[in-house]
């Protein structure tokens, strides 16, 4: 086993202890503050439950993380390690997302306040020079100008934040979907010899265990369940976009040249990010708000044919598999071109609403 897994291993472990230690305190600190995330019509929770579980996400992988460099460096002796302009970057937008979500926890914000600020956060990252420069042939293109490249990675960074943050509808969704995301991730960033970001992932990978533990498993009746709220899906969500843009983007300095590059992150990101796009054109089509509210999203469907929350969680994430799996056998086995594979992945997840579509029309006869 190479010595930078037990380093990755360290920040696994140090993020979890914190979330154990630190979830519980939050939990309390609600009940005591009545910061609660009240059951309406469109939401499947009858309880009240804290809704600020997410505020552990960012200090317990920083925790973890800087502890992970330190035993790094206090046992292979190296100097200091230098932080990219990009990390800097990523670490002060991360901190605007962080704060506007926790923000909109304690007293709400209007959809418009946070996209704005999404948008601000996600353009820093191109003035520091981290931007979507190759799309790896995908419909036929390569090399991305910067004019081009800059509002694409800020499209892509909103979109995915977005996509995390609205499918955050059933116990342990977004946590689990990103979870699979982080730990796709964490192979990627490993086989780049990119042990930083390894660790970076490792610790997030580790605060979310904790995190599973008290909101899927935790008796709301006892007080031990809690929601993440939005401080903690768009933590998630903008973490997820940075490394996407971070591992897609083509730099000899950072990395060497994969043709696949586009295609792993695509792959690691396409549950969330195709039921927002599906979302998109139903609301369009039926004159509604792109902001607004509803039951639409494929974990509303899934429990509308009977499915109850953990169940849709399970066949969710068994999508999300099942669509890697066909996605790495395609380009690794079959070697099918880019283009090709979106265009599978497109219509299979067509083809699974549309079953959808069937059987709730039988339930609603």
């Amino acid at each position: 086993m190479s010595a930078n897994i037990y380093y990755i291993i360290v920040s696994m472990l140090v993020s979890m202890i914190c979330g154990f230690f630190i979830i519980p305190q939050i939990n309390n600190y609600c009940r005591r503050k009545n910061l609660f995330d009240m059951p309406n019509s469109r939401k499947m929770h009858k309880n009240a439950i804290p809704r600020l579980g997410g505020i552990c996400f960012l200090p317990s992988m920083l925790i973890a993380f800087m502890i992970a460099i330190f035993t790094y460096q206090s046992i292979t002796g190296s100097g200091k390690i230098e932080l990219s302009q990009w990390s800097l970057t990523f670490f002060i937008s991360l901190l605007l997302i962080y704060g506007v979500g926790f923000i909109d926890d304690l007293i709400g914000l209007d959809a418009k306040a946070k996209f704005t600020v999404q948008i601000m956060a996600a353009s820093l990252l191109p003035l520091s020079g981290l931007y979507i420069n190759n799309l790896y042939g995908f419909l036929g293109i390569h090399e991305v100008p910067m004019l081009i490249g800059i509002p694409l990675t800020v499209f892509t960074i909103v979109f995915i934040d977005n996509a995390i943050n609205l499918i955050d509808g059933i116990d342990g969704l977004a946590a689990s979907l990103t979870f699979l995301s982080l730990c796709g991730f964490l192979f990627c960033f490993y086989r780049e010899s990119l042990f930083i970001y390894c660790m970076l992932i490792a610790g997030l990978m580790g605060v979310l265990i904790p995190y599973l533990y008290y909101n899927l498993f935790g008796n709301a009746e006892k007080g031990q369940k809690i929601f993440m709220g939005d401080s903690g899906s768009l933590t998630l969500g903008f973490i997820l976009g940075f490394l996407a843009i971070k591992f897609t983007m083509d730099n000899p300095n950072v990395k060497p040249f994969h043709p696949d590059s586009l295609l792993l992150a695509y792959t690691l990101l396409i549950v969330p990010v195709f039921d927002v796009v599906r979302l998109i054109f139903f609301r369009w089509r039926h004159h509604r708000g792109i902001f607004q509210p509803d039951k639409n999203h494929i974990h509303h469907k899934l429990m509308r044919c009977g499915h109850t929350q953990h169940q849709a969680l399970v066949i969710i994430l068994l999508l999300a598999l099942t669509l890697s799996a066909v996605n790495f056998t395609m380009n690794y086995l079959m070697h099918i071109h880019t283009t090709v594979i979106v265009l599978i992945d497109i219509v299979f997840f067509s083809g699974f609403q549309l079953y959808l579509d069937h059987r709730l029309r039988k339930v609603e006869q």
